[in-house]
């Protein structure tokens, strides 16, 4: 597979992640509730894992990898828990905004667990990343006096534990295929939001009445093409790097607003997406002149 290709399946992975926010506010607009939502979302994600092992596997699904498919599946489900309950306290746009936090939270873990300082174009562009994101969600001329303190607080915490699972993520299982460890994430993430959420929605035929639908939708981008995604690209581009590669998210979830929730996009916000796009594609720039520097002694010794 083309080194290109990992970049780019985290770019879609967490793009996917970014229309997760403006599903669940239609689900609350057609009288569902967040958990709702949310557990519809990994019940039915965990049933599509199971029909993609099927389809690809004849034998029973054998575990392995310890602790890091738990943690993986719990930091899932511990995100999408928390992340709903933002979303059910602030504007789906400022939900993102939280949510998005996890550019400087995965670069800090990246630094601690690899004990180094951030590199300098790390640095730079977590500040266009971070400074795109105040034009991108539009905050800049919104009254947020109003948001309650529940708010702020579950975005952080969706924000940090985002920030966690990329980080298990890029923990390799030897001799495990990307459908069975979708299969074991998925099914961890469906037992942890069992405690977390409603699983009553099974029985009490809220599922079949018309949530099937959310959940169909929020399980596909955001268990089956994330879990994915970043388990195929993550390994290969790092935590801290594929930080920052995840801002795309961001204008996803700007856009998916604009077009379902019907929200005004402003020339500030169109700015916001731009600067955005400019960090998060300083890193590659950097990286291709130190690859190109590195070929020229090479080139003039032939």
């Amino acid at each position: 597979m083309k080194q290109w290709m990992y970049p780019l399946f985290v770019i879609i992975g967490a793009s996917s992640y970014g229309i997760l926010s403006t599903i669940i506010k239609l689900a609350i607009e057609d009288g569902y509730t967040a958990a709702q939502a949310v557990t519809g979302q990994y019940y039915i994600g965990f049933l599509l894992a199971a029909l993609i092992y099927l389809f690809t596997h004849r034998a029973l699904p054998k575990f392995g990898g310890g602790y890091t498919l738990l943690l993986a599946g719990l930091f899932t489900a511990i995100t999408g828990t928390v992340y709903g309950k933002a979303v059910s306290y602030m504007p789906a746009s400022l939900a993102v905004v939280m949510l998005f936090q996890f550019t400087w939270i995965g670069m800090l873990f990246d630094c601690i667990a690899n004990r180094r300082f951030p590199k300098r174009v790390e640095v730079i562009s977590l500040f266009f990343l971070l400074g795109g994101t105040i034009f991108a969600a539009g905050v800049i001329d919104a009254d947020l006096s109003g948001i309650p303190w529940q708010g702020w607080m579950w975005g952080m915490m969706a924000a940090v534990s985002f920030s966690a699972f990329i980080m298990v993520n890029q923990r390799q299982v030897e001799g495990m295929d990307m459908a069975t460890r979708l299969l074991f994430m998925s099914f961890f993430a469906a037992i942890a939001i069992t405690f977390f959420q409603e699983p009553q929605i099974v029985w009490n035929g809220t599922l079949l009445s018309g949530l099937w639908v959310y959940g169909l939708i929020l399980g596909v981008f955001g268990i089956i093409l994330p879990i994915l995604l970043f388990s195929i690209g993550i390994p290969k581009v790092g935590t801290g790097t594929a930080s920052i590669l995840s801002a795309f998210e961001l204008p996803v979830a700007v856009t998916a607003s604009m077009l379902l929730l019907h929200e005004r996009m402003t020339f500030l916000q169109i700015i916001g997406i731009v600067i955005i796009l400019i960090g998060m594609t300083l890193p590659s720039i950097a990286n291709r002149r130190v690859r190109l520097n590195k070929e020229e002694p090479d080139l003039h010794h032939l």
